[in-house]
């Protein structure tokens, strides 16, 4: 049974605890996805959304339904992580809602840029 410790223990000092192969923490890569989601949101998003995720996008006073406020509670408590990642990557018109709101294809094979969006989507709540 030692053994078998040691061994875990021999393995997990090995694997760096939290440490990513290339070196870096994973704080680090936690704050570059938060970086490139943020930077994603700028670019895709924040037309419509607004940079502060309350729908008050230059683009939104032209649109029929307006984009989504974020930072509505309600709406935060009404919704899945799973519900938002979808919206982003599929569009609008496959979860039901606008099909102003276009889809992200390129992201399907990037979890952890759609989860970093799901995140900044959630920190706008209010």
């Amino acid at each position: 049974m030692k053994k078998v410790l040691w061994a875990l223990a021999l393995v997990a000092g090995m694997t760096g605890c939290g440490k990513k192969e290339d070196g870096g923490s994973t704080a680090q890569a936690s704050s570059a996805v938060t970086a490139e989601a943020k930077s994603l949101f700028d670019t895709r998003c924040a037309s419509c959304h607004g940079t502060g995720g309350k729908g008050d996008g230059a683009a939104a006073a032209a649109l029929n339904p307006k984009p989504r406020d974020y930072t509505d509670a309600a709406w935060q408590a009404s919704v899945t992580d799973e519900q938002i990642a979808k919206t982003i990557v599929e569009g609008g018109a496959a979860v039901g809602k606008s099909p102003l709101m276009p889809p992200a294809p390129d992201l399907k094979d990037k979890p952890d840029q759609v989860k970093g969006l799901v995140a900044l989507i959630r920190s706008y709540k209010k």
